[in-house]
């Protein structure tokens, strides 16, 4: 992949699509193809084949998908399901009859069973059940990896699939209602911090220990991969780094500045004890995570709040 040939970045507005350009712009990448959704509905085929005829793209990096948080997953489940079928499935194809160079698909740690051994590995993909809250989701996401496994068995295509841990940074969502645990947890103390509050609440026990990467992380390692991976097997994308909910919570509750009291709703749920990703196929490639979590925390803070 060089800087002369098109890219076309499918979802480059959202968190992980964004990440994408703003790594592939650094290393002198100028010729980027990008289309909003309004522009081009890659659940529409006619349109996505029409797209590519008209661009004829070298490379693809698909990050484009129909994502939400538990609640709007656990109640669009036909939405999730369909969308993100019919997304994959329109540009996977098209890429194979247009004759695409070599195309990586972005999917989630969501594919793997509820009750997998930890750290997960990609052989552990379809040993168990999943999650039943976003089942739907999965299974689209389990497919593209499919799609991408079988179009390079059968037709020989360079087709590469990458999971990633749980992500945070630019162009993150600080909804309360449907945002994932950073930006919530930071805006809450930023939040409190400004109103004077003497306490923020924070769910469960504290206890839980999660994986968490910057999104430039992830970036680095999806044109990393683009550079030097070619294999059918899917590769994780994880930092390696675990914390717990607890610590998490401290450490942002000191990079905001807050001065109350952290308190746990022990009433509230935990939800699985432990979810870290077996990164080690893509560590034995030589590839290296950047950012600190805390580092990366209040940067992300400070581009946002302060």
């Amino acid at each position: 992949m060089h800087p002369h040939h098109k890219i076309y970045i499918a979802g480059h507005n959202g968190m992980v699509g964004s990440a994408i350009v703003r790594k592939l712009k650094a290393e002198g990448f100028e010729n980027l193809v990008l289309r909003s959704s309004k522009e081009l509905d890659l659940r529409n085929q006619s349109a996505v084949h029409a797209f590519f005829e008209s661009e004829k793209p070298d490379y693809v990096f698909l990050a484009a998908a129909k994502v939400g948080g538990i609640v709007a997953n656990n109640t669009y489940r036909a939405d999730f399901l369909y969308d993100n079928l019919m997304i994959e499935a329109n540009v996977i194809h098209a890429a194979y009859l247009h004759q695409v160079t070599k195309l990586l698909f972005l999917g989630s740690s969501c594919i793997y069973p509820k009750f997998a051994p930890q750290p997960m590995k990609e052989d552990d993909l379809l040993t168990g059940i999943l999650e039943p809250t976003n089942e739907p989701y999965a299974i689209a996401k389990i497919a593209g990896i499919k799609l991408c496994e079988n179009y390079r068995r059968q037709y020989g295509c360079d087709f590469i699939s990458a999971m990633p841990t749980n992500l945070y940074g630019p162009g993150d969502n600080y909804d309360l209602q449907n945002s994932h645990v950073i930006p919530a947890l930071i805006r809450k103390f930023h939040e409190a911090k400004v109103n004077g509050d003497k306490e923020v609440v924070v769910w469960g026990t504290g206890a839980p220990l999660r994986e968490f990467m910057h999104v430039d992380d992830l970036a680095h390692a999806c044109y990393f991969l683009m550079l030097h991976y070619s294999d059918e097997q899917f590769v994780n994308i994880g930092s390696g780094q675990e914390v717990s909910i607890k610590e998490l919570a401290e450490m942002i509750k000191g990079i905001v500045g807050f001065e109350g009291d952290l308190v746990f709703d022990t009433s509230k749920p935990d939800g699985t004890p432990r979810k870290l990703m077996d990164s080690n196929r893509l560590n034995m490639l030589e590839y290296k995570v950047n950012i600190d979590l805390k580092d990366g925390l209040r940067k992300v803070y400070m581009e946002n709040f302060a």
